[in-house]
């Protein structure tokens, strides 16, 4: 029940349903209604197809590479670390996509289909999140029940994502966009613990058996 916890909170936390309201708004303004679902939909399978591929073969690939889990997992936390430091101390995930977005419907040229960018890539199946599902599916660690589990906590994720865009316009009425950012700052917050967490256990099972 704890690991169940700890994953849907670090999934939660890097695909981040709520930072992505803004930059769905962005994105699909002007729009008729049953675009912006067509958008919403195509961006949550696009992003959930993504980090199911992670999920299978991105161990595989490490592997591949000759790279220990242990040294992966310390890195991949790192990197969750300094990703969390960006949504507390710098520009917010939305407030970042959003300008992006912004200026990308400003220019003409720009014809990248919104759902696949900015929506699905980066921001629900972003690099963190990319990473923390090969970690959190490690097949050292977990074994297959273990694993399904955590690709069903994640769509459960992209499942809520794809809701909360459906909702977006009276989400963000409520909340505001300063409301979203103070959101993403404390999500950010939960982030780092985790990350911290992840870099001190992978440390302390590198010095019990040695294996990096």
């Amino acid at each position: 029940m704890n690991n169940l916890l700890e994953h849907f909170v670090t999934l939660w936390v890097v695909i981040d349903p709520i930072g992505t309201i803004p930059v769905f708004i962005a994105v699909t303004a002007g729009i008729a209604a049953g675009e912006r679902r067509k958008t919403a939909l195509l961006a949550a399978l696009v992003s959930a197809g993504i980090l199911l591929f992670f999920l299978v073969f991105g161990q595989v690939v490490i592997e591949a590479l000759d790279i220990g889990l242990n040294s992966f997992q310390v890195a991949g936390g790192i990197i969750l670390f300094l990703f969390a430091l960006t949504m507390i101390f710098g520009e917010s995930k939305q407030e970042i996509e959003q300008r992006q977005a912004e200026e990308d419907l400003d220019d003409k040229m720009h014809k990248t289909n919104p759902a696949i960018f900015p929506l699905a890539v980066p921001s629900l199946a972003s690099p963190g999140a990319m990473l923390a599902i090969v970690v959190l599916t490690d097949n050292n660690r977990f074994s297959i029940a273990d694993q399904s589990i955590t690709a069903l906590v994640m769509l459960v994720v992209i499942a809520i994502a794809f809701v909360l865009m459906l909702l977006a316009e009276p989400i963000i009425r409520l909340i505001g966009h300063s409301g979203a950012a103070i959101i993403s700052r404390v999500m950010g917050m939960i982030l780092a613990s985790v990350a911290v967490n992840s870099v001190l256990s992978a440390t302390i099972e590198i010095i019990k058996t040695g294996e990096l």
